[in-house]
């Protein structure tokens, strides 16, 4: 009787899971066919779609997508990555959020700078720009994060820390440079042994990592951002697929993940399951940290309205990347989305992937 009880709750399941997965497909149609259309008309040259919901996953890869675990430049979806490398020193004591920066680096000070915290850079509160003004010049040149370090040591705030919003990449490699100050390792390095490996994402790197060039997908850069490139023929040894761009792990846009590692990343905080940072971490990270009137923000993460997914709850958190990506997660539905693309996020408005994104929150509350 055990036997026979066995094989059948064997087949109930098998079974089940079958009707999941047909019910799933047909959930996500609509997201599918959105990124199925752009890649045939070859609006997108490459794409995957990955949803996970309470623990049962959908995964469909598009285009020239060698498979459903090819590895993208996720762009600003590497900020709340390496953040969680930086938070992981603050759980061990390491810093506070309200420390000075230059507690951490001395150097930063004058015209405003002794006021900025590490939480003013987490949250784009600093006053320090998104890009260089030297920016295309240090990629020209093929320079280190050292002297993208320096510059932005030495330039000048545009406003008072916390008195305004602004999108400050800057802000992100100067917090991402005291974990390496306070770790005495480089955020590569950082990055794969507190998050990449503790979470499993094999198919992942902080740069290239252990991979080539060629196992990465390529950008499509015509009408990518203009601190990329942006297409100009004249920047193809810097641009977004040059081995010196894949190489060089910047903070803010230099992560390579598959959809499926970009998911596994966003459940350690949906589900609080403690492998990179402890659940409490997770919560204050997911949090909104900036004042009424002001662009919502967690530490390094966009939160509420700012994730830009129409029909999710407030308590959603992700972040999107200007290589073409997005990915959010929604602990109302306990869903997570995540949709790489090699298309610019400019180069297109509305973009499919904002359309496949918006399609999946919307057939999550239907």
């Amino acid at each position: 009787m055990k036997r026979r009880h066995f094989i059948h709750s064997s087949l109930t399941a098998c079974l089940s899971s079958r009707v999941f997965g047909s019910l799933q497909q047909e959930r996500f149609d609509e997201a599918s066919d959105i990124l199925a259309r752009a890649t045939v008309n070859g609006g997108i040259s490459t794409a995957v779609l990955h949803v996970n919901q309470r623990g049962n996953s959908f995964t469909r890869a598009f285009g020239q997508a060698p498979s459903e675990q090819a590895m993208f430049l996720l762009g600003s979806i590497s900020k709340p990555v390496c953040v969680t490398a930086l938070m992981s020193l603050f759980e061990r004591g390491e810093f506070k959020l309200d420390d000075p920066l230059k507690k951490f680096i001395p150097q930063f000070t004058g015209g405003g700078s002794d006021d900025v915290t590490i939480q003013h850079l987490l949250t784009h509160l600093s006053g320090l720009p998104d890009q260089l003004v030297a920016n295309n010049e240090l990629r020209s040149k093929h320079a280190p994060l050292a002297e993208f370090i320096e510059h932005a040591i030495r330039t000048p705030l545009g406003f008072a820390p916390g008195s305004q919003y602004q999108y400050s990449s800057m802000g992100i490699l100067l917090a991402t440079h005291v974990a390496e100050i306070l770790s005495g390792t480089d955020i590569l390095t950082l990055v794969d042994r507190t998050v990449l490996r503790p979470l499993r994402m094999e198919h992942s790197a902080q740069g290239l990592g252990h991979f080539k060039l060629g196992d990465m997908v390529q950008c499509q850069t015509d009408r990518a951002a203009p601190e990329s490139g942006g297409g100009d023929p004249a920047a193809k040894n810097w641009d977004w697929n040059s081995e010196y761009w894949r190489k060089l792990g910047a903070p803010w846009g230099g992560t390579h993940a598959s959809a499926p590692d970009v998911a596994a990343f966003l459940a350690e905080f949906l589900n609080e399951a403690g492998a990179a940072v402890k659940p409490e971490t997770a919560r204050l990270m997911v949090a909104n940290h900036n004042p009424p009137g002001m662009t919502p923000r967690g530490l390094g993460l966009s939160v509420g309205p700012a994730a830009g997914i129409v029909g999710c709850s407030e308590k959603t958190f992700g972040h999107t990347g200007s290589t073409g990506t997005i990915a959010w997660a929604d602990p109302a539905t306990r869903t997570i989305c995540v949709v790489l693309t090699s298309l610019p996020a400019r180069s297109v408005n509305p973009h499919p992937r904002d359309l496949a994104a918006n399609a999946v929150a919307a057939a999550m509350v239907r």
